[in-house]
């Protein structure tokens, strides 16, 4: 039998040190997220893997086919996986305490650095898959350039993530073609999913003054210039699964960015109210 073991909550000591007029460290939610460039990049790194494992793991047992079901949750697995590499790496260079379990449930939703394509709720199984596609192929020339990193850490990391990654994109592109070229109901059911994410596909390319510090340090490429290889392959794919991609202009309106700054939709906060449950509710437990 697991038995958790309820320790004293930080928060809680923290309020009662306050009344004695004692200063004390501040709570792991309290603690804001880093303003150094390096730490910022590693979450947005870590968020997105972080926030789609989430999403992907309430396939569990709901998955259209038993195939489908362990692949999905396969991949949700090497995303949690990653997520905890560079959460882990984030906390150690931020140096306040906050290891990867901090960082993933004690955190608001606003302190998240995730692109909002990862937050966006499961409608049906073809936005899953059409949301998955645009992830990954960016995901894989974004790690593919990270493991030329000047950090050994984060070219170490992207180097090993990116052999899951690579299998990622390849069964992405398949259930592409093998949806979007189907029956006319899976065709239309692709094309509208493809319709409604367009939009958020911006936000991918988007640099802000992070990307370009990361740049500079060589730590990691401008997004910007991930844009082009993602095009011609996502375009590649589309075409062969008789799919039509909408305007470049359509994917970048404002509205539709936001989630690498900390400004997200609603999603976001329902999916860390499942997710930070236990955590939240028992400070501290452990097994």
């Amino acid at each position: 039998m697991m038995t958790i073991v309820l320790k004293q909550d930080p928060a809680m000591s923290a309020s009662v040190a306050n009344k004695t007029g004692t200063q004390v460290k501040p709570t792991p939610t309290e603690l804001a997220a880093s303003t150094t460039p390096l730490v910022e990049g590693l979450l947005r790194l870590g968020d997105s893997a972080l926030v789609l494992s989430q999403r992907l793991s309430a396939w569990c047992g709901h998955g259209p086919a038993i195939e489908e079901d362990m692949a999905l949750t396969n991949v949700a697995l090497d995303l949690l996986g990653q997520s905890r590499m560079w959460l882990t790496l984030a906390g150690s260079v931020e140096g306040a305490g906050r290891d990867e379990d901090a960082l993933a449930y004690l955190r608001d939703a606003n302190q998240f650095r995730n692109v909002l394509l990862t937050e966006l709720p499961d409608e049906d199984y073809a936005r899953t898959i059409v949301r998955q596609f645009f992830f990954d192929v960016w995901h894989y020339f974004l790690l593919e350039r990270l493991t030329l990193s000047t950090n050994p850490d984060i070219s170490a990391i992207a180097a090993k993530s990116l052999k899951e990654v690579t299998y990622h994109v390849r069964r992405a592109s398949d259930m592409i073609v093998r949806l979007g070229d189907g029956t006319a109901e899976s065709h239309q059911r692709m094309q509208d999913a493809v319709d409604a994410l367009w939009p958020y596909t911006g936000e991918l390319f988007v640099d802000d003054a992070i990307d370009l510090v990361w740049e500079k340090e060589g730590w990691g490429p401008k997004v910007s210039s991930l844009q082009s290889a993602w095009s011609e392959h996502v375009g590649q794919v589309m075409a062969e699964a008789t799919l039509t991609l909408p305007a470049a202009e359509a994917a970048m309106h404002a509205a539709f960015r936001g989630g690498r700054t900390g400004r997200h939709t609603e999603h976001l906060g329902f999916l860390l109210a499942e997710m930070q449950f236990l955590q939240r509710a028992y400070p501290g437990a452990s097994w």
